[in-house]
């Protein structure tokens, strides 16, 4: 592996130690054309430019790649694939992602160079992921983690181009300090939508020298600070994904309850600054509750993972278990007034990791699939998500 910049030896020691069991799986344990992102044009942004309707928004969790996954690509891969082939394991899901008018997607892990792929603890993926996240029609990932920083700059700089090439676009680490200041710019409905993306930490790893904008951190004023920046460049809707949150608690910790409910609180001259809050990190399924008028999800769980092992060194069949939230967005009676979500919906999903398949489950229990697995894993992912009360609030369970 290439060389990275450390904090220290002994702090980075430290934090791989809190992070083994949420990350690693049972084989990866530690001691074992270019699309450019713009601004919208002032054509754009010019009243009447299209006819606003409503629009659907997808979002989904970590995506993953342990060295089973890796593996598992491999192998699906064809003659006329190069290398590696992720479409297979995501075909159960693309019909709900495809059919979003926005689909957005967590790219946890950096990309490696020239077959240089690894799982845990420093993860360096296969750049073939970009093309199967855009064949499953997402639309934007967000690239903000605590392995952001895996492989130095580098490690971005790969990530960010193979996004690019797959016309994927990202948000929440960054090449240049212009990048950085720049929402992943989404056009739906005559909506313009940004989309923001933080990480409480990265592992330890320093931001690279000169670069104290490669990656996004989590910090209250400037969340609320780039939220206003984008209204005031345009932005109908603003979306917020957030790493954060205890690894392997279902329920939200102190931090994302006190951060959820400030951030939903910020207003500019009577308007909410953030619409949608989206979250990632904790490996488990967590609750979705509106705040403030405003959809929260605290953690959507694993997308795509390898078998994962808890903190008591146990498999935990919750890190192979998320949610898909599906948010659909009106207009606003009068122009300048708030696009608000008249539907909220949740698809539970698992990563069927003996078949290396994401399962929607409802659909595949629909379809007649009978299996045990399947239906424990719905009514589990549907507890965690329904837990603080959203139902009350209109969230009901789709596939």
């Amino acid at each position: 592996m290439p060389q990275r910049t450390r904090r220290g030896t002994a702090a980075l020691a430290a934090v791989l130690l809190g992070t083994t069991a949420a990350c690693a799986g049972p084989d990866e344990q530690p001691s074992s054309p270019a699309r450019t992102v713009e601004e919208p044009s002032a054509a754009a942004k010019a009243p009447g430019a299209e006819r606003q309707r409503a629009f659907t928004l997808v979002a989904s969790g970590d995506v993953l790649p342990h060295d089973s996954i890796i593996r598992q690509a491999g192998a699906d891969a064809g003659p006329a694939v190069d290398g590696y082939d992720f479409r297979p394991m995501l075909a159960g899901v693309k019909p709900v992602v495809s059919t979003a008018d926005l689909a957005i997607c967590h790219m946890e892990t950096v990309y490696g160079e020239d077959g240089d792929y690894s799982g845990y603890p420093a993860f360096t993926s296969p750049p073939q992921i970009a093309k199967g996240l855009a064949a499953t029609g997402y639309d934007a990932c967000s690239t903000a983690s605590n392995h952001s920083l895996d492989d130095g700059s580098g490690g971005i700089r790969r990530t960010l181009d193979a996004l690019d090439m797959a016309g994927v676009r990202h948000t929440g680490s960054a090449r240049t300090a212009t990048e950085a200041a720049t929402p992943a710019w989404l056009k739906s409905g005559g909506a313009k939508v940004a989309q923001l993306a933080y990480t409480y930490d990265t592992n330890g790893y320093e931001l690279p020298q000169g670069q104290p904008w490669a990656v996004s951190l989590m910090d209250e004023e400037k969340i609320v600070a780039d939220a206003r920046a984008a209204r005031k460049a345009g932005a109908d809707v603003v979306v917020i994904s957030l790493h954060w949150g205890t690894e392997w608690q279902t329920e939200p910790d102190e931090t994302q309850l006190a951060l959820a409910k400030s951030l939903t609180a910020s207003q500019t001259a009577g308007r909410p600054d953030i619409d949608l809050i989206i979250g990632t990190h904790a490996h488990v399924p967590q609750a979705y509750e509106k705040v403030n008028g405003t959809w929260v999800i605290y953690g959507m769980g694993d997308q795509i993972a390898g078998p994962m092992t808890n903190y008591a060194g146990q498999l935990d069949p919750r890190g192979n278990q998320g949610s898909l939230g599906r948010f659909t967005f009106t207009p606003p009676a009068k122009p300048g007034g708030r696009w608000t979500v008249t539907k909220a919906e949740f698809i539970p999903q698992m990563m069927d990791t003996a078949a290396g398949r994401v399962i929607n489950l409802p659909q595949a229990l629909a379809d007649g699939a009978d299996r045990d697995d399947y239906r424990e894993a719905r009514e589990s992912i549907r507890e965690a998500v329904l837990s603080r009360g959203a139902a009350a609030d209109g969230l009901t369970m789709s596939h």
